[in-house]
């Protein structure tokens, strides 16, 4: 009896168990079915939005495709426009003329009585500063002081540019002379003064200063740097090395390096690139500049230069960037040296000072050897920005166009050099620019070995 009261007992128990285990079971299903429910309502929602985009995209591509052929019809319009109405211009003004030629002079002046003959306007603006600068009984001395250089140095480079830079006259008005439109751009590298006062000056418009400017800088870039910026031939290195021996009996000198920092305004784009920190702190006035790093012969003439490169570079960064360096790996600096400051690391073909706290008697004694030299590019550095003043303040000539002015800036200082165009002691400009110990100070053990070895034949030969 005890064993069927069990029995009877387990059964209804088994029956809720099994209902439960059936009720998991519907469960666990009916998740899973959601799940795939929720997945298949996803991923049609993911195929719906991807669908959109790609419309959405290609609208917007038909859109500006279509906007682009838009302005190209326009700015095509406007060409053909401008060019029937400068032809017709043309035309208007030589049947005029030929009109007025072929009438007698009683018919003139009847016109002219009756009523005034349609002419081009041209805003008349003086010239008389020019005028008075380009007489031939002006000082020298005036002249000099206006353009950095003498008369007969000027008439050089206008005569070198001539044939680029000169321009024809036509019919509606006269071409600006050559020596005009050279006067406009030294006078303007000169004196940095801003292009309302060019204008003034040499009575033309701001814009046509502006375009003289960059044009005849262009010209100096392309016809005179390759002339008068240049690595030197063989026989001109032999000579500079000698000069360099006889200044500090280092041998084997063909050059001294330095970089110096231009100031600009700052730029649209990549401006951290260009935010000069030693400047700023410095002068407690946020700064941004290029780079210009110069080498120079014993007269100071440039014989390379590299322009450029953002102002928050450092001088190692720049001599890795610039051809030079290129040029030097390749094996053109083989067996010589470029002297150049503490800021440039130590290389086969670069001696530095030495830069360790404890000198002895002959490392001191090197440096002051090599001071002689480094000495020579500063002051050459010294000289490009106290005669071109436009590099000493920030100026209005665009980031992207700044490297040609920059560029003609080295060669008019060239110019002057070798032309012996001594500079007005009140122009001389100090330069303030902080070097900076290169992360990587020693790039050569040869090249430390060959240092110590000058230093002692300095001592030895009692040249030190």
């Amino acid at each position: 009896d005890d064993e069927d009261s069990c029995s009877t007992d387990n059964e209804p128990k088994k029956k809720d168990l099994n209902g439960i285990i059936t009720s998991l079971l519907l469960l666990e299903e009916q998740e899973k079915r959601d799940h795939e429910e929720q997945n298949e309502a996803s991923n049609e929602e993911k195929s719906i939005l991807e669908s959109n985009h790609k419309r959405k995209t290609r609208t917007m591509l038909e859109f500006y495709t279509n906007l682009q052929d838009y302005y190209s019809e326009i700015d095509e319009t406007d060409r053909v426009k401008r060019k029937k109405s400068r032809t017709m211009a043309a035309s208007v003004a030589v049947a005029a003329v030929s009109q007025t030629e072929n009438q007698s002079p009683n018919q003139q002046n009847k016109q002219s009585g009756s009523g005034q003959q349609r002419r081009l306007w041209v805003k008349d603006r003086s010239k008389a500063w020019w005028d008075d600068c380009n007489r031939p009984d002006y000082p020298e001395e005036e002249f000099k002081k206006a353009f950095r250089m003498s008369k007969s140095t000027f008439e050089l480079i206008c005569e070198e540019l001539n044939s680029v830079i000169a321009k024809e006259d036509t019919t509606l008005r006269n071409a600006i002379p050559v020596k005009q439109r050279v006067a406009v751009c030294i006078w303007r590298l000169a004196t940095g003064e801003p292009l309302r006062l060019v204008s003034k000056r040499f009575g033309l418009g701001i814009s046509t200063c502006h375009k003289l400017v960059l044009e005849v800088c262009s010209a100096i870039r392309s016809v005179l740097m390759p002339k008068y910026l240049h690595w030197p031939e063989e026989d001109s290195l032999r000579k500079i090395k000698e000069e360099f021996e006889g200044i500090s009996g280092i041998p084997n000198v063909v050059g001294s390096m330095y970089t110096t920092h231009i100031p600009i305004i700052a730029p649209k784009i990549s401006v951290a690139a260009y935010f000069n920190k030693r400047h700023t702190e410095r002068n407690q006035k946020t700064s941004y500049s290029i780079t210009v790093q110069g080498v120079v012969d014993p007269r100071g003439v440039f014989t390379d230069v590299c322009i450029g490169w953002p102002g928050s570079m450092t001088d190692d960064q720049v001599l890795e960037k610039s051809a030079l360096y290129q040029r030097a790996n390749g094996g053109l600096l083989k067996g010589v040296w470029i002297v150049g400051s503490s800021g440039y690391p130590l290389m086969d073909w670069v001696l530095v000072p030495y830069t360790q706290q404890h000198l002895t008697w002959t490392q001191h004694a090197f440096n002051e050897k090599i001071g002689e030299i480094q000495k020579i590019a500063k002051e050459a550095f010294g000289r490009l920005k106290g005669r071109w003043c436009c590099l000493q303040k920030r100026t209005e000539v665009k980031l992207q166009d700044l490297p040609v002015v920059l560029g003609a800036c080295c060669v008019l200082h060239n110019i002057c050099e070798m032309m012996d165009e001594g500079i007005d002691p009140d122009l001389k400009f100090a330069l303030a620019d902080d070097e900076m110990v290169p992360e990587v100070a020693l790039k050569s053990v040869s090249s430390m070995k060959a240092r110590d070895a000058i230093a002692h034949n300095l001592l030895h030969h009692g040249l030190a």
